[in-house]
């Protein structure tokens, strides 16, 4: 690599000294980001612009340096740290609103917005952006194309891919250009797909057009208590199985519900072994009689207990418990591994029951927040960073909950992205040909690999010839 001082000189005749970290103690902040990876980068690089952007790459491209584009660090797979030094290249204050635009259904907006401040910027037009990660407050809109994020609403909206419909990208030899467009149905290779959840490791995404919807007419939020996980997970394929698809199906088992309580007194009783949380949404007709249906469904199964919100404001805390589970469960041990990985609804109590054996087998409280509506499991591992055994138990745990969802039908990873964290785990759903066809991709745009390298790729596959 280049001299640290001739980097570091590039960088700041671009930006400006004021916008270039390089002493350790600035540095450590950006070692690490929600996973359990660490990685110290030589600098870290305010931009502002996408010429800015385009203009670092470059250098990083002249001087053979590695570099990784970040917004608040949330990513929970190890894709925002630096394997092996570099450069970071901060797009936080990238953070405007560009336009809205009411007429075409869409708004324009730079990739560290926040998700929750472009939802809180369309509300007073009677609009929303469909996407909802439960890290809204902090996860920026860069982010969440790199993750192909989801959240609770993807059941019936679908996840990011479903809703970004252009970007500007400055590819990894710095050249900008469009993917996408207006347009619903852009003809020719669907670059777009490319982009969105490839993890920052094909470009970086300055400007992001997202399509936004209308506020339905009428939300109904239910919460219904359990006194089994495997009832609750019924009952979600049940509702499925009726015809009903609704915004979202929620589920809490016992060991997250009491750290929720603990944390954000949301209502939750603290006896239930799993809260459902059921939120119905569209037109006002007919949407009480579904609400009955849904009732009924879980009578069959044996439900304690149905409230529904009765305003906004009791809606509103029903979600601050779910939407605060992964900070909650902090409460109950220093660390913890979120695991990340779908399989059929269908196979839900199958994957449970996998999960609650793997917690015995390794001495490990294991507790389940996910959205069953589309079979996202996130069994969150708690334990002591600081104690090895634990940690090294804590990884084959999660391995071993990704192999299980593999066979089961699933994949391993459902919003989270593979990152630094699963990239060996990629061998339990992909042959080494589709390995090597991922890696000739990479290769065509990022000859130099350069661009957040060594993530999602395992490290020992090459590219078909």
């Amino acid at each position: 690599m280049a001299d640290r001082r001739v980097l570091i000189s590039r960088l700041e005749a671009i930006v400006g000294k004021d916008n270039v970290l390089k002493d350790r103690a600035a540095l450590s902040v950006y070692d690490y980001d929600a996973s359990l990876f660490t990685g110290l980068p030589d600098v870290v690089v305010f931009v502002r612009s996408t010429e800015e952007v385009s203009r670092v790459v470059k250098v990083a491209n002249e001087l053979k340096v590695p570099y990784v584009a970040r917004g608040s660090g949330t990513n929970l797979s190890g894709g925002t740290i630096l394997r092996d030094g570099g450069i970071i290249i901060d797009i936080c204050r990238m953070d405007r609103i560009l336009k809205i635009d009411l007429k075409n259904r869409t708004a324009l907006v730079e990739p560290g917005v926040y998700n929750l401040t472009l939802q809180n910027a369309l509300a007073p037009y009677g609009y929303y952006y469909a996407p909802d990660p439960a890290s809204q407050k902090v996860s920026t809109m860069g982010g969440n194309v790199g993750e192909n994020s989801g959240g609770p609403h993807c059941l019936k909206y679908g996840v990011t891919s479903n809703h970004v419909l252009g970007a500007e990208v400055v590819l990894p030899n710095g050249e900008v250009v469009w993917f996408g467009g207006p347009h619903w149905d852009a003809p020719g290779p669907d670059l777009m797909g490319l982009l969105v959840g490839s993890e920052g490791t094909i470009g970086i995404a300055t400007k992001i057009l997202v399509r936004i919807m209308r506020m339905p007419e009428r939300v109904i939020t239910l919460l219904a208590i359990f006194q089994s996980l495997e009832a609750a997970g019924q009952t979600v394929s049940d509702i499925i199985a009726e015809g009903i698809i609704p915004a979202t199906l929620e589920i809490m088992d016992n060991l997250v519900i009491q750290a929720v309580e603990d944390s954000v007194h949301a209502g939750y009783p603290r006896d239930a072994e799993a809260v459902l949380i059921i939120e119905l949404d569209g037109l006002a007709d007919g949407m009480e009689e579904q609400a009955e249906k849904i009732m009924d469904l879980c009578q069959k199964n044996g439900v304690v207990s149905v409230r529904k919100a009765k305003d906004d404001a009791e809606r509103a805390e029903l979600w601050a418990g779910r939407k605060g589970a992964f900070g909650a469960v902090a409460r109950l041990r220093p660390s913890y591994l979120v695991c990340d990985a779908t399989v059929p609804r269908t196979r839900l109590p199958e994957a449970l029951a996998a999960v609650k054996e793997i917690s015995r087998k390794y001495d490990l409280p294991i507790g389940n927040v996910f959205h069953a509506g589309d079979g996202n499991l996130h069994p969150l591992i708690l334990f002591d960073a600081r104690n090895e055994d634990e940690l090294k138990r804590v990884h084959k745990a999660g391995a071993e909950i990704m192999k299980i969802c593999a066979d089961l039908g699933g994949t391993i990873s459902g919003e989270h992205g593979i990152g630094t964290e699963k990239m060996h785990e990629m061998h339990f759903i992909f042959s080494k040909e589709d390995l090597r066809t991922m890696k000739a991709i990479k290769e065509a745009l990022d000859p130099s690999n350069l661009c957040n390298p060594g993530k999602v790729i395992p490290d020992d596959i090459v590219a078909a010839a």
